[in-house]
């Protein structure tokens, strides 16, 4: 199934952190992806995620708007959203230096 992608922005891109704004359609995805870099998530409005995971699992993962969380490193997924509608969230990657 081809689903539409998901938008990224680069809003700051320089040697200690990248921030993106990623925004959705309903059902928009963003592409398998490993992580590069530690990073924070903060949701600009409550939604549902779906993130597809190495193996084949799948899990859904509930964002409020405002409420950040930290990945490290080497995550690797999918990521879907199945919030109903448009949604966006930062990503704030931070560079090791």
């Amino acid at each position: 199934m081809s689903r539409p992608k998901a938008e990224p922005q680069v809003l700051i891109d320089n040697d200690r952190v990248v921030a993106t704004k990623w925004s959705f359609t309903d059902g928009a995805e963003t592409g398998w992806h490993r992580h590069g870099h530690d990073y924070v998530i903060v949701p600009l409005a409550d939604g549902k995620l779906i993130v597809e995971e190495p193996g084949g699992g799948t899990r859904e993962a509930a964002l409020t708007l405002g409420a950040p969380y930290f990945r490290e490193q080497g995550v690797e997924h999918n990521v879907i959203n199945g919030s109903g509608g448009p949604f966006a969230f930062l990503e704030i990657e931070i560079k090791r230096g």
